[in-house]
């Protein structure tokens, strides 16, 4: 079960954390992976890695902000069958102290981005015979959570995004679905609690790990999991839909 022999699947933010776990799981499920990050050096030693394991993978230096690079690195790939939403950034800050140029910062990755994405794979995908989409949506796309005020404005984007493009390519046989992740273990939160609380790094992880009701952070490899059921056939059934990894975040949080 859930094997991608020989589907070609394109994976975005692909050279850490998430779209790193996704990609390497896809590859060894048998899919020609495709790692696409600005971070050109990491996609491609990942990419390497791979391929001495005996597995299909190619890197592509991609900003998924700029649409040209989008379209030239999408034609190159050719016909595809899965594409993995995943490129973001983070910001904090509430409604009055978030500036224009960091909301516009995180619209152009978080939202642009995936409309980027979408606008080149799609066609790339109706040829390939259909496919599967999966956005990278967040928890705050449906709960409340301080100091995300761009952040959430984008997340929310990616979910209702995904809703109208299951809507749209029904008729094409193209999926598509979502995973809100709460709180994920990356190297993006180690380097947050670095950066802003040096000397409490265990402290302030043991925190943030409690806001999940079952107590830990998530990892990555189970987003992966959770990415790879979603774009295998045997989730062909499923469109249109977000799926909560979250520890129990949106309904138990009481």
């Amino acid at each position: 079960m859930f094997t991608l022999h020989d589907k070609s699947a394109a994976v975005t933010g692909a050279a850490s954390g998430i779209g790193k776990a996704i990609a390497e799981l896809f590859a060894r499920r048998g899919a020609h992976v495709h790692l696409l990050d600005r971070d050109a050096d990491s996609a491609e030693k990942i990419a390497a890695a791979l391929r001495v394991e005996g597995f299909s993978a190619r890197a592509h230096a991609c900003d998924v902000a700029d649409l040209a690079a989008v379209q030239a690195v999408f034609a190159a790939i050719g016909p595809l069958h899965i594409l993995v939403n995943n490129a973001g950034v983070a910001h904090i800050g509430n409604a009055e102290n978030t500036a224009p140029e960091d909301f516009d910062r995180v619209f152009s990755v978080n939202v642009r981005g995936v409309d980027h994405c979408l606008h080149a794979a799609v066609p790339q995908m109706r040829a390939a015979g259909g496919g599967a989409i999966l956005n990278l949506a967040s928890i705050v796309a449906w709960v409340g959570i301080p100091d995300r005020f761009a952040y959430t404005m984008s997340k929310g984007a990616v979910a209702a995004m995904t809703l109208s493009v299951a809507k749209d390519y029904l008729k094409d046989n193209i999926r598509c679905n979502s995973i809100s992740p709460a709180r994920v273990h990356t190297p993006f939160v180690d380097g947050y609690l670095s950066k802003n609380y040096p000397g409490r790094e265990a402290e302030m992880f043991e925190k943030l790990s409690k806001t999940q009701p079952i107590g830990r952070m998530g990892t990555v490899d189970e987003v992966a999991s959770l990415a790879l059921f979603l774009c295998s056939d045997e989730a062909s059934f499923i469109t249109g839909c977000d799926y909560p990894l979250d520890g129990g975040f949106i309904k138990l949080n009481n």
